[in-house]
């Protein structure tokens, strides 16, 4: 997961809610779910890491769902990497908030448990989730994919806001088979999907942020319409702008819904299993998201929740990415 190629920016998960113009606070009284299916975290590490930003550390809690469980594999290459990422970034944004990790193994029913977990902890009472796992829609049945858009559906009942990465494999989600694809879980309507960009900054300003996209085979952020989810309210009257600079009007739902940095060029910084690396893909930004959503919810003293409406009716409160494309798809404002 580390990028060996030559870094434009490396950035710590505090810069990047600076950056970001994140509100103040610390996400204190917060509790943040995150789903693992596979690796482990160390708590050395962690204790390393956040002392090095000069952060308190959050309180980290590991949940067995199914026999999963902590698990480091030793190889920062493996999920070990996806597991401190995941910490890392949510614990650097609100190191206030209770972060429980549930571990399930790498199975549909293992993933779905884990997710029905975190909804249904009556311990820990998350307000968000994280997910940064997932896979294209054509590698799920259509029962799978009912199944975690009916938990998402509890979990919007609940007041709970679910942030999935849309995945890193560009317009066709890594499928090849010449077609559009998008990433589930991310494209269930009741989850917040997040995308990628590349972030370029001066000081404590941005300069440049356009999407991630490093070209066929190296990363791009995942994005597109789904092939199985009906348009969502949220979403009617939109457009979709080819990268041919053809558009056409939104028919099914659309992905991702918000983004943030996560090309490895301009990557985070982390640690893992005992080395310092730079890590990147939109599983950067769930945890980004739900950090930033951790401190709202402080703030306001009241959760956000199902938050995907209220977004696409105050765009302004937003920036438009309005450059760069992900195969076939290119930003544009709205």
């Amino acid at each position: 997961m580390a990028c060996g190629r030559c870094r434009l920016y490396v950035f710590y998960a505090d810069q990047l809610a600076a950056l970001y113009n994140f509100p103040a606070g610390a996400g204190q009284g917060e509790c943040i779910a995150i789903i693992e299916l596979g690796g482990g975290y160390r708590t050395t590490d962690l204790q390393r890491y956040f002392t090095g930003l000069h952060i308190s550390q959050p309180r980290v809690l590991a949940v067995s769902v199914d026999h999963g469980k902590n698990h480091p594999t030793g190889s920062g290459n493996g999920p070990d990497g996806e597991v401190m990422l995941d910490i890392e970034v949510a614990g650097a944004i609100a190191p206030g908030a209770k972060i429980v990790v549930y571990f399930a193994p790498n199975t549909d029913a293992g993933f779905l448990d884990a997710i029905a977990a975190a909804i249904h902890d009556t311990t820990n009472k998350p307000s968000v989730i994280s997910i940064s796992w997932g896979a294209p829609e054509s590698n799920w049945t259509a029962q799978a994919m009912t199944a975690f858009d009916q938990a998402f559906q509890a979990a919007a009942a609940m007041g709970i806001t679910v942030c999935v990465a849309s995945g890193d494999n560009g317009s066709d989600d890594g499928v090849g088979d010449g077609a559009d694809h998008v990433d589930f879980p991310a494209s269930s309507p009741f989850a917040l999907a997040c995308g990628g960009t590349n972030l370029q900054a001066s000081g404590t300003s941005i300069t440049q942020e356009k999407v991630w996209n490093e070209g066929p085979g190296n990363g791009a952020t995942g994005g597109g319409v789904s092939g199985f989810f009906a348009l969502p309210p949220y979403q009617e009257g939109l457009q979709v702008r080819k990268t041919s600079g053809a558009t056409q009007a939104l028919a099914m739902r659309g992905v991702p819904d918000v983004c943030g940095d996560a090309d490895p060029a301009t990557g985070y910084d982390v640690r893992v299993d005992g080395q310092n690396a730079v890590i990147g893909g939109t599983s950067a930004v769930a945890p980004l998201w739900a950090g930033l959503i951790a401190r709202i919810n402080a703030a306001k003293a009241r959760r956000a929740g199902f938050i995907n409406p209220h977004l696409y009716v105050n765009t302004p409160a937003l920036h438009d990415i309005t450059h760069g494309n992900n195969g076939d798809f290119a930003a544009a404002a709205g």
